[in-house]
């Protein structure tokens, strides 16, 4: 047994003894007094205890405010914030005078009399109004000097100098250097206004700025802003304008979905993302439409629409270059169109038929991936059935053709090559890729990588992807390599280890710059094309059966990218 003096040296809870142990002499009452009789007894002696020892504090500020104990006046606000305020108010506690208790800060001190004060509501303040009109009358006098002298501006070698010289920092610097040294042989301003004129520029809108402009040779180069950080579309590959390369955070996460995420694809130009998950549905979300998250800094979106139709996982998903269908593929061998509702659509609105217009049947197993044309409007899709089906949606025969190759495996992945309207790219589970010629259903090209060589390791290639401008195709592989080919003679022009395990997904910004790849180690990496190095990563998703992303995607339009993950959130990056 351990004793706790818990009430020792409590002034409050020693008497609250001393008073229990006197009670014990009393004589014990036999009378029956219900509790609630002694409540008001007991209250109204402690508030006399309580007024005497406040009537003795006369030297508080605040007895003159409130001498008597009660509530105040027309204290009866239902918002406690304005109470607050009520109370600050009638105490003379503000900002201006006792802001310091607010930021838990020491008093501050009278500098005149270097003492702590504070200032009380009914003082009033101490001004000098002949030091004020002194100090106004000195200001009035450097303004107008200054107004007299002019904005002191760069020579003309300097701009000559800093518009050459705006590719790299460090000639920037030599720049700025060549203007210091130029400023310093600045003379004196009580100098010959002749000479001060040759060597000082004055600010624009003056008489000579139109001869300054004409002399330099600048023209409308005169008003250009050179400084475009804040631009949140801007962004170079440069080595020289590194510096300047945008980085991407997390703002949204969208949580709806009850399984993972497989497919997500963005609107071509609203702020709308399209998800497509294993729970059997597909998302509409409104990046516009958000809510403060409770743990995080992002925002959390709402779906305000979601369509169901697949009796099965959704795998793959695609996006119209208009913007107004989309189509998915599932684990239940269909291709399913649907009619993208409006963004602004109320959630509880009542069930709309014609939002699913078409069904595409042909394929007799999974649908692993989807492309759209953007010129022709033809879809492409592949499927665990070995075959590749080429599609025009909205016609009475839909399938257009059919692509078969022999001991190749089963196609996992299908682009349109970009650059090539007539060509299709279609990778397959033995790590070979094809060009095909789509006209007359011909392989033009085997992407050759020599991945056979490289023994005791699963080249498996998860996704391919065609560069939009350029006649290259670049190739995720679970293997944990990016490989980029060339269309044209099928060689394996570049080769890089890009992830810690498998890379699953891959997306190319709209100028054909970046290189956006998802990978089962939970990251999302940034590449630049230029250099193929990795300027940004991204922890993102958390794993689920060994699986993490499945997906990632570029805004056609706006500075959006979202990442698709095993662990039932989507998420959008700013």
């Amino acid at each position: 047994m351990a004793w706790c003096p818990s009430h020792v040296g409590v002034m409050g809870n020693e008497r609250a003894d001393l008073l229990a142990k006197e009670a014990l002499s009393f004589t014990t009452c036999t009378i029956r007094i219900p509790s609630s009789d002694f409540k008001p007894i007991t209250h109204e002696f402690f508030k006399e205890k309580w007024q005497e020892q406040w009537s003795s504090e006369q030297e508080n500020k605040l007895y003159s405010i409130q001498p008597t104990l009660g509530k105040w006046a027309k204290s009866s606000r239902e918002i406690r914030r304005e109470e607050i305020v009520l109370a600050r108010a009638r105490i003379g506690h503000s900002h201006l005078t006792h802001g310091y208790l607010v930021r838990r800060e020491m008093p501050p001190v009278c500098i005149p009399c270097q003492k702590k004060r504070d200032l009380s509501p009914s003082e009033e303040w101490g001004v000098d109004q002949q030091l004020i009109s002194k100090l106004k009358e000195q200001y009035k006098r450097e303004r107008q000097k200054g107004g007299k002298k002019g904005a002191q501006r760069p020579k003309r070698s300097t701009l000559q100098a800093m518009l050459a010289n705006l590719g790299g920092e460090e000639e920037m610097n030599e720049a700025n250097q060549e203007e210091q040294m130029d400023n310093n042989n600045i003379p004196d301003i009580d100098a010959d206004d002749e000479q001060v004129s040759k060597d000082v520029m004055v600010l624009p809108g003056g008489p000579d700025d139109d001869a300054l402009e004409a002399a330099l040779g600048l023209g409308e180069l005169a008003g250009l802003t050179i400084n475009n950080e804040a631009d949140p579309l801007s962004y170079e590959i440069s080595a020289t304008k590194e510096a300047f390369r945008k980085t991407w955070n997390a703002k949204y996460t969208l949580r709806s979905h009850f399984d993972g995420v497989r497919a997500a694809a963005f609107h071509p130009v609203e702020p709308v993302l399209l998800t497509a998950s294993e729970d059997h549905t597909l998302k509409l979300w409104n990046l516009q439409k958000t809510v403060p998250a409770k743990k995080t800094a992002s925002l959390d979106v709402e779906p305000v629409y979601t369509f169901r139709g697949h009796q099965g996982p959704v795998l793959s998903l695609v996006v119209s270059p208009t913007g107004e269908t989309c189509y998915s593929g599932g684990m239940d061998a269909s291709i399913r169109c649907w009619n993208i509702p409006s963004s602004n659509i109320d959630p509880y609105d009542s069930y709309d038929p014609s939002v699913i217009c078409d069904t595409l049947v042909a394929h007799t197993d999974a649908v692993w991936d989807l492309a759209m044309h953007s010129a022709k409007m033809h879809l492409l899709s592949c499927s665990a059935d070995g075959t590749v089906r080429l599609w025009n949606p909205g016609t009475k025969s839909p399938l257009l053709n059919t692509f078969r190759t022999e001991d190749s495996g089963v196609p996992t992945s299908v682009d349109f090559v970009r650059c090539e309207p007539n060509q299709m790219v279609v990778s397959y589970s033995s790590s070979n890729a094809y060009v095909f010629d789509i006209e007359t259903a011909q392989q033009v090209t085997k992407l050759d990588g020599h991945l056979s060589e490289e023994t005791g390791a699963n080249s498996q290639i998860n996704r391919l992807i065609s560069h939009p401008t350029l006649p290259v195709t670049i190739t995720a592989h679970e293997d944990r390599h990016i490989r980029f080919f060339d269309n044209n003679s099928g060689k394996m022009i570049h080769s890089m280890v890009a992830h810690l395990e498998a890379v699953t997904s891959l997306a190319i910004d709209p100028n054909g710059l970046y290189l956006l790849s998802g990978s089962h180690d939970c990251s999302i990496r940034l590449w630049n094309l230029d250099s193929k190095t990795c300027v940004q990563e991204i922890t993102s998703h958390r794993k689920k059966f060994e699986e993490s992303i499945h997906d990632v995607a570029f805004h056609p339009s706006k500075p959006f990218i979202a990442s698709a993950g095993a662990d039932a959130l989507a998420k959008v990056f700013v």
